[in-house]
């Protein structure tokens, strides 16, 4: 039990000073945990890209569609965001922006997603 807890409190340890409030948003640390930490919660939520898909294809072509391309689209999106949320947390190292718009699934849920 005391394993776990050490565990999650190096891995809190590292969100915390990896997280972009922590430092300068222009810096190469910042830019380069902002990546890091993106690309984590990218891979981790990648599935949410299914049923977003479905409801925005729904919504503006009905619902068969919805089901059925909306349905398609989401799968490619799912793997889309988990592979680039990978990639982009393995190269943290290189400070460019995320490759994911909106970066964050939440963001911005009524929006498509682009490469």
């Amino acid at each position: 039990m005391r394993r776990i807890v050490v565990k999650f409190s190096l891995l809190f340890s590292i969100f915390f000073l990896f997280s972009s409030h922590a430092v300068a948003a222009n810096s190469y640390f910042g830019n380069s945990s902002e990546k890091f930490v993106s690309g984590i919660a990218n891979a981790a939520t990648g599935w949410l890209e299914l049923p977003k898909n479905v409801i925005l294809t729904g919504q503006k072509e009905g619902p068969v569609y919805g089901i059925t391309v909306g349905l398609a689209m989401g799968i490619m999106h799912t793997v889309g965001r988990s592979l680039v949320g990978v990639l982009d947390a393995a190269t943290f190292f290189i400070p460019t922006k995320p490759s994911v718009n909106p970066p964050f699934i939440w963001q911005d849920f009524s929006r498509e997603t682009s490469y």
